[in-house]
Formats: structure tokens, sequence, C-alpha cells
């Protein structure tokens, strides 16, 4: 689907992040700019503050973006926040498809804990884990319960909010939460005191 803000988004992808006169799409140039001119302690962390665990969440991060193309292309973002329509139906996924369902499934199996909760406390690592899991699960694939759980656990987190109302495809939201990262500056992200 192309951008619905091809006017602000450099590479025409969503997510974009517009700030007064700026905007940056791609996730990882997004969650560095937030990390840097939102920086803690005056707002909370994107990422943990503990180096290894920073540089596990960006290890996952990575992962769920570059490592796994062909399962997002297949199994779209939009499916995660819209009702497909009736005659929308999905073709399988393709084996390169589904060695990336495979492999984030087989991260995801070794780092969720037994219980569920969050791998980082309240991180962006988190929400990109869940939304591939996500993909999985609102498309029909077969994830197991236990990440299943997880996954729809982490989407309904405080920290994440609605998506605007606005749907440029025109789609029917589907009728769970649909969250979004908020941005600095939101009710959900004012300064810590």
């Amino acid at each position: 689907m192309p951008c619905p803000r091809s006017g602000t988004s450099l590479t025409g992808r969503v997510p974009v992040l517009v700030d007064g006169d700026f905007s940056l799409s791609e996730s990882s140039a997004i969650v560095d700019c937030l990390e840097e001119r939102y920086a803690a302690p005056a707002f909370a962390r994107l990422l943990p503050a503990d180096v290894r665990d920073r540089a596990r969440a960006r290890q996952i991060l990575a992962s769920v973006r570059s490592d796994v193309t062909a399962l997002r292309e297949e199994r779209p973002t939009w499916r995660v926040f819209y009702e497909p329509d009736d005659n929308m139906a999905l073709p399988k996924l393709s084996p390169q498809a589904r060695r990336g369902a495979e492999k984030v499934l087989a991260i995801a199996e070794q780092i969720v804990p037994a219980g569920g909760g969050p791998l980082f406390g309240d991180c962006v690592a988190d929400t990109d884990l869940a939304m591939m899991l996500l993909r999985l699960v609102r498309t029909g694939e077969h994830v197991p319960m236990r990440l299943r759980d997880d996954a729809e656990a982490q989407w309904r987190r405080p920290s994440l909010r609605a998506p605007s109302s606005t749907d440029p495809g025109r789609r029917t939201p589907r009728r769970s939460s649909h969250p979004a990262v908020p941005c600095p500056g939101h009710a959900e992200s004012t300064p810590r005191s």
C-alpha cells in the first residue's frame, strides 16, 4: 500500500515521524531520533538503559525489520490493524516467508518469558516482536498460544494508543484495540517529574 504521507516520507513508507517541519521514515531511524531528541530521564526510554539489554533489543529490532522481508511483504502491517475485505484472501506463505515466520517464532520462543510479560520493560523491541507475531496471528497462521497471548498482551500496553481514525485504504478497523506508538508531546509521553 502506498504511503498516505508520501509528501512527508522520504522513502514512501510508514511509519513516519513528523516533528514540526522535520519528517523521518524508517523505524530504526525514528527510534534513534526519539531516543536522542526526547532523552531520558525527562522522557520514557524506548530502549533499555542497560547496555546489554539495549544491544539485545537492537538485535531484535534489526532482525524483525530486515531478516524477514518476505514475511513482511506477504503479511502486511495493515492486516494487524484492519479487517480485510471478504475478497482479500491471502495465499499460503512462500517458502521464503515461511522460513521468516519460523525464524520469528524461534526467536520469540527463546526470549519471551515463560509466564509472558515484557522482555525489557516498556520497550519498542517488545512492540516490534509483537507486531511480527500479530502479522501471523491475524492472518490465520499458526502461532503457539503462549506467544499469541503474549503478543496480544504487549499490544494492550498503556504506552500504546489507537492510531488516527483516518484510514487511507478505507478498511474496517479491527474490533480489538489498535495501538500505535505515541509520539513525545502527546499526553501519554509527558516528561517525567
